[in-house]
This record gives structure tokens, C-alpha cells and sequence, in this order.
């Protein structure tokens, strides 16, 4: 592999390893690829990394849906859709002419104010809201999060804590928040291709990495499956926060 963006055998075993965390984090803690994402992003060059990583979140996001396509919340995610395109555009402009310094520090900020404001919603105890309040809330949070999410998938393939906070704050147990997030991520990052295609980051050299490290997903999306059913909600709930928190801090001290 030494020809392809001159990766060597360790860094392709540390590259291989990132992949099969896709493939758990997929089926069991989602958010946890941001550290596929940071490991990505020391083997490989910064865009090539979007690149090459692309692919392999679709390989696990196919995987995830097979595993939890009945548990998917559908009316959620058509709320989400129009407000993550709309992200989806920001963030493929701003790629197209930030430098690698500012996004990282931007997706980092966004991540850990994202953690945080779920953290505090969930501990403030809160009088029912009339429902017509409720409604233009939910339809408020679902706006800023979709844009949020559509931004960071685009620009860094870590949209997956965004959205995992979104679907925390909304209440969603374990198997609707893995069947959610599965369908969303499948259908989104499919329409990322062509975008990342567009912008020189998928080609024929990040296919073939690809291909090689595709196999190493599978069975990381089988032992995730094994593991959330021995995870209760709570810590469910708490692991996904803290790869969060982790992802974010990743971000700004690289």
C-alpha cells in the first residue's frame, strides 16, 4: 500500500483499525468515528482523508441499516432533510476555501457546544410547554442541528456527533436513535458523493484504499451489534456524549 498516498504497512494497520471503529461505531456507539476521522487524518493527507474516509462510513452505514432498518424514525428524518442540504452547500463552500486549521478549530467548537447543550437540557428540569410552543421548538432545533450537521458531515465526515446530540435532545432510546441515524447517514453521505467527487477528494487512488480497507468494517459492525445489546440506555447515552466531547477535543489540539 506504500504506492497509495505513501502509506505504509503501519500506517495502513492504524488506517485498517479506524475501519473496523466505523464499522462498531455504526452499530453500537455513534459519534465514536471521530476517532477513525483524527486517525484518518495523521495517516493521510488533510482532503485526501475526507476522501478515502467517505467511502467506508457508507460501507458501515449500509451495514447499520440492514441491522436496524425497522427501528428508523421516518417523520424525524424528513424534518432533518431540507435543513441538512442546505448545510450540506454551506459546508462544500467553506471546504472549498478554508484552510485545515480553521476547520478543524470550527468543527471542534461546534462539537463540544453541542455536547454541552445537550448535557445541560438534559439536567434543567423544565415545565411541559403549550403544544404549539413545543412544535415551533422542535421545528427550530431540527433546523439548527440539520444545518449543523449537514456542514460538519460535509467538511469533515463528523456530522455523527451533531446528530447524535440531536437525537439524544429528542428523547430517542437505543434502537430508534441506531436505526435514525442509520438511514440519515446512508442517504446523506451517498449524497455527499458526488460533492466530494466534485471537489478532486474521491478518485481512482482513494478507491482502491477503499477497497482494501472495506473488508476490515464488517467485523467491526458485528462486534458493535454484540455490544449494544449488553449496553444499557444510560450508558448508552453517556458513551455517546463522551466520544462526543472526545471528537471535539480531538479537533482542537490537533
Amino acid at each position: 500500500m506504500h504506492e497509495i498516498f505513501g502509506v505504509t504497512p503501519w500506517g495502513f494497520t492504524a488506517l485498517a483499525a479506524a475501519a473496523l471503529l466505523v464499522g462498531f461505531s455504526k452499530t453500537a456507539v455513534s459519534g465514536a468515528n471521530t476517532v477513525s476521522l483524527a486517525i484518518f487524518a495523521a495517516i493521510l493527507p488533510a482532503r485526501a482523508s475526507t476522501g478515502v474516509l467517505l467511502p467506508i462510513l457508507i460501507c458501515g452505514d449500509i451495514l447499520a441499516v440492514l441491522t436496524y432498518r425497522r427501528h428508523a424514525h421516518w417523520p424525524t428524518l424528513w424534518r432533518l432533510f431540507p435543513a441538512v442540504a442546505g448545510g450540506v452547500v454551506i459546508g462544500t463552500v467553506f471546504l472549498a476555501f478554508a484552510d485545515d486549521a480553521v476547520v478543524r478549530t470550527s468543527l471542534g467548537a461546534i462539537l463540544l457546544l453541542m455536547a454541552g447543550v445537550t448535557i445541560w437540557r438534559r439536567r434543567r428540569t423544565e415545565a411541559p410547554e403549550a403544544e404549539e410552543t413545543a412544535t415551533r421548538t422542535a421545528r427550530v432545533k431540527a433546523g439548527s442541528y440539520g444545518v449543523l450537521g449537514g456542514f460538519t458531515t460535509m467538511v469533515a465526515n463528523a456530522g455523527g456527533p451533531v446528530m447524535s446530540m440531536y437525537l439524544l435532545s429528542a428523547g430517542f432510546k437505543k434502537l430508534g436513535f441506531l436505526g435514525t441515524s442509520a438511514w440519515f447517514f446512508l442517504i446523506v453521505n451517498s449524497a455527499k458523493l458526488p460533492f466530494s467527487a466534485g471537489l478532486g477528494l474521491i478518485d481512482g487512488r482513494s478507491l482502491l484504499l477503499d477497497a482494501a480497507l472495506a473488508v476490515f468494517v464488517v467485523p467491526g459492525a458485528f462486534i458493535g451489534k454484540a455490544a449494544v445489546n449488553r449496553i444499557n440506555q444510560k450508558l448508552f447515552e453517556q458513551l455517546v456524549i463522551a466520544a462526543t466531547v472526545v471528537g471535539g477535543l480531538q479537533l482542537l489540539l490537533r
